[in-house]
């Protein structure tokens, strides 16, 4: 019963990227105590890493899951983030929009802004935005990631280039004291650069992304105005961010 209880935490995992340990106990009827005995076990066996609260999976450095697995993930918590993130937006800005679900859920939320100037490499961004006549899209061109759906390398880079933006907002593979960093070469060099070119940028990240380190580092601390996240944050995390300057924005 304790193997079989301990696969289907990891086919959670596997699925769901984090589980909390009160779902854990929700889920098999179980104490506290037995829950953080199963996690310690697979975190041992390499299966995940624990976190406050509960714990997230151990991805592999160079391993993102697919587009399909992760827009159902975190859900709510990417809704908040992502009305949190809108209140940064005014009348007339120039915005960037990267890759990501926490950033795509902004969209539902910008109905009511008026002219807007939109920078998005995300196809599905631009598509849903099309429907707000108050906004203006640009796409650059590039190379199709398929699944995805986003354009990046080196012409998506040389057009973007030219553009200077009020606000870019990010999404990120992880962000710990030793940066931002993200999963795709190409797109980390991309929003490297669109940070660069941005008079405040803003990082969307769920409370599974702080503490996590991916492959490609996109940019230091330093060059990161505000992190938006849920209240699943880790408070060592978010401490550890506040003393490097960033703004920590917990969304309710």
């Amino acid at each position: 019963m304790k193997l079989d209880r301990r696969n289907q935490i990891i086919d959670m995992l596997m699925q769901q990227r984090t589980v909390k340990n009160s779902e854990l106990m929700e889920q098999f009827g179980i104490s506290i105590e037995t829950v953080r005995r199963d996690l310690e076990y697979l975190e041992q066996q390499g299966y995940l890493r624990r976190v406050y609260g509960g714990a997230v999976v151990n991805l592999s450095l160079n391993s993102e899951p697919e587009y399909a697995s992760r827009i159902s993930v975190q859900f709510q918590e990417k809704s908040v983030i992502a009305r949190e993130a809108v209140k940064f937006i005014e009348q007339k800005d120039s915005i960037y929009l990267g890759v990501g679900t926490t950033v795509q859920s902004m969209v539902q939320y910008l109905k009511n802004k008026v002219e807007l100037t939109v920078f998005t490499n995300a196809v599905r961004t631009a598509a849903d935005l099309s429907e707000n006549l108050n906004c203006t899209v640009i796409l650059p061109g590039g190379k199709l990631r398929t699944k995805e759906l986003t354009l990046s390398g080196f012409p998506a880079e040389e057009n973007f280039l030219n553009f200077n933006v009020d606000k870019a907002f990010i999404g990120i593979g992880g962000i710990s004291e030793g940066g931002v960093t993200d999963f795709h070469l190409d797109e980390a060099r991309l929003h490297r650069q669109l940070i660069k070119n941005a008079r405040m940028s803003i990082v969307l990240a769920d409370s599974s992304k702080l503490g996590l380190r991916a492959v490609v580092n996109v940019c230091p601390l330093e060059d990161i105005d505000v992190v938006i996240t849920d209240e699943g944050a880790p408070s060592q995390v978010v401490r550890s961010l506040e003393q490097a300057g960033v703004k920590v924005i917990i969304a309710k």
